[in-house]
């Protein structure tokens, strides 16, 4: 019903040198944040994740391969990301179920009080 996925906030390449192929040009840091979508709302949340490709021997570097040069640069990149701000966004079909919510919730308290009657 809901779907979560996570859109590209920033690219960077890295000149350090891959741990697998010690290539020294073709190591790429993306950093992601998640957006989470159903019929009702859409909404961007805090949650960001990174991943760091080789492109010249197509494999992804996990944090444990990581040399003390590549953490340093990880960690200045992510502070020089700007994620997008937390946001909540209700759709059409949300908007009407509150409006319908509400128009029956008067319906019950004025046929509960007596203001209206059905004879």
């Amino acid at each position: 019903m809901g779907s979560s996925r996570f859109f590209t906030l920033k690219e960077a390449r890295l000149s350090n040198n891959c741990p697998e192929c010690y290539s020294n040009d073709s190591l790429e840091l993306t950093f992601k944040q998640k957006l989470s979508e159903n019929i009702f709302y859409k909404a961007i949340t805090a949650d960001i994740k990174s991943q760091m490709q080789c492109h010249n021997c197509n494999t992804q570097i996990f944090p444990i391969r990581w040399t003390d040069d590549i953490e340093r640069v990880v960690d200045y990149q992510k502070r020089a990301v700007q994620p997008k701000p937390k946001s909540f966004k209700l759709k059409p079909l949300a908007w009407a179920f509150i409006a319908f919510d509400l128009l029956l919730l008067v319906g019950i308290i004025l046929f509960a009080t007596g203001i209206v009657s059905f004879k």
